[in-house]
């Protein structure tokens, strides 16, 4: 698999689908039997479809794989209405896919944003929900990684090189993957960056995804609220996931996660902060034996 994606190998299908308010979002189709749920794969906040590119072309032809831009991310549409960029819109868009490719049960791999999503899921229809993968995020979220979310989203920084945007990376973000060389954070940059209009590099999403974090005034959920949320999947084959210097999950809450839900397993990444990129040998190992019991 390694040796494909080198080669620049494809292994997926370019498809898109209609929100309800008329954006064309994206997908990555990847090929698998229709005897098996599909997998869908949810980014994080600032990311996209080619966050799961390894992890999609290791199961395809096992398992069909659909990696999502969601609004305002990679090929996805802009949202005209900046304030739909909320996890209430993006599930209603997931919704909206889920009609059109008649996908009736699924597994659901989330990451952070993706992660908040597979409960909003599991809430309006758990039984639809194969096994999940809940990646570095859960019901209570720490106040330090929120507030270093915050300071970083809507930035539009840009780079000459491929090599100016993966060095930025690595001085903003080394103490999440310490043991990176510069290769991984070429590769990590181009995950996250695009070529821009203007021949820099710049980060694939809207800016304006940023403008929900600085309108919300009020409260945030209750904690109550959303453990509801989560113990919708509390009977489904599920797999926590956690960083291990994670400062978006916390130990405590990761093992009050698996505590509530028996069917689940616990993995700590290690070596590594929010979020684990799932290409980590714990992460790829513990997928394939959630997997092992959704098939």
């Amino acid at each position: 698999m390694a040796e494909a994606l080198k080669s620049g190998e494809k292994h997926w299908d370019d498809r898109s689908w209609t929100s309800s308010d008329g954006l064309k979002l994206h997908f990555r189709d990847y090929a698998g039997p229709a005897d098996r749920p599909a997998i869908l794969c949810f980014h994080g906040l600032t990311r996209n479809a080619r966050d799961f590119e390894a992890l999609a072309a290791s199961l395809a032809g096992e398992w069909r794989v659909l990696c999502l831009d969601m609004r305002g991310r990679g090929d996805s549409d802009y949202a005209r209405d900046p304030m739909t960029y909320t996890p209430a819109h993006y599930v209603a868009d997931v919704e909206a896919l889920l009609v059109v490719e008649g996908i009736t049960r699924f597994v659901a791999i989330g990451t952070s944003l993706g992660g908040l999503m597979t409960m909003l899921l599991a809430a309006a229809n758990p039984e639809r929900i194969a096994a999940a993968v809940i990646n570095d995020v859960g019901p209570e979220i720490e106040p330090a990684g929120l507030a270093r979310i915050r300071e970083y989203v809507g930035q539009g920084r840009s780079y000459e090189t491929w090599v100016h945007a993966a060095r930025a990376l690595q001085e903003a973000n080394r103490a999440i993957y310490p043991a990176w060389g510069l290769p991984d954070w070429l590769r990590m940059a181009k995950r996250c960056m695009v070529i821009g209009s203007g021949g820099r590099i710049v980060f694939d999403y809207d800016m304006n995804i940023a403008e929900p974090f600085e309108a919300q005034d009020g409260p945030a959920p209750a904690p109550e609220v959303m453990w509801a949320l989560f113990d919708a999947l509390a009977a489904r084959p599920l797999l926590v996931l956690r960083g291990e210097h994670s400062d978006i999950l916390s130990a405590d809450v990761a093992a009050r996660m698996a505590a509530r839900a028996p069917g689940s397993e616990l993995v700590t990444v290690p070596g590594v902060g929010h979020a684990p990129t799932l290409d980590e040998g714990e992460a790829v190992a513990a997928i394939a034996r959630l997997l092992a019991r959704a098939a």
